[in-house]
């Protein structure tokens, strides 16, 4: 599903030059559960933000559902974000006096499905990311930490993309929320779904199924979990 060759990114700023990146290359299958693992300022962050389509690399590639996203332009990676990849932050990014059910509609109203439509797919959704129904009309500034979360997770998934991309999803929870939450990934794996976990921290990084340790923007080893 993933396929990084030999990517590099460079940020400059008036003379300086920052190689965040410094020729990474791995891929991740279909179906994988993969935990990307680093300190601050080890360059996961700039991994993410390219897998994510949210970025482009200086040099290398980078193939999704083998398309070639790396040359894609603003337009194209747009489509990619919206179609291909379900993003779960730290921040959840909720709209806090909207509903719960119309926030995990949203992007299904930017991608112009109908009503009805989107109402069961996001009702679906909320179910597979582990809320009850009961709280489907609350406000999303009514909700605990953990609640919020999984209403992130189940907006992540109402597109049905082929990648969730989940940065830092514990950080803003206490340890025995965050293990709820990251049940809930390993159960949408076990169901099929293709979860790449940013983080900086080993003991979340160890509910993948894999790890790959990355420091001073080079992959430093890439671990299988049992």
């Amino acid at each position: 599903m993933i396929e990084i060759k030999d990517v590099t990114k460079v940020y400059k700023s008036g003379e300086n030059e920052t190689q965040a990146l410094k020729g990474v290359s791995f891929s991740i299958k279909d179906g994988e559960f993969v935990a990307i693992m680093g300190p601050s300022g080890s360059g996961k962050s700039t991994l993410m933000h390219i897998i994510g389509a949210l970025d482009n690399p200086t040099s290398g590639k980078y193939f999704l559902d083998g398309k070639d996203v790396s040359t894609m332009s603003e337009e194209d990676l747009g489509e990619v974000r919206k179609k291909q990849i379900g993003f779960v932050f730290q921040a959840f990014n909720l709209l806090p006096r909207t509903t719960v059910l119309r926030n995990v509609e949203l992007p299904l109203m930017y991608a112009e499905v109908p009503k009805a439509k989107r109402e069961e797919l996001a009702k679906k959704a909320l179910l597979a990311a582990g809320m009850g129904d009961t709280h489907f009309n609350h406000l999303s500034n009514q909700l605990s930490g953990g609640q919020m979360q999984r209403v992130a997770i189940a907006r992540a998934l109402v597109n049905n993309p082929s990648l969730i991309l989940a940065d830092e999803p514990t950080g803003n929870l206490d340890t025995q929320t965050g293990e709820i939450v990251l049940g809930t990934f390993k159960k949408l794996n076990q169901e099929g779904h293709t979860v790449v976990l940013i983080t900086h921290e080993r003991d979340v990084a160890q509910h993948a199924k894999r790890i790959i340790h990355i420091r001073d923007g080079l992959i430093l080893k890439d671990e299988k979990i049992d």
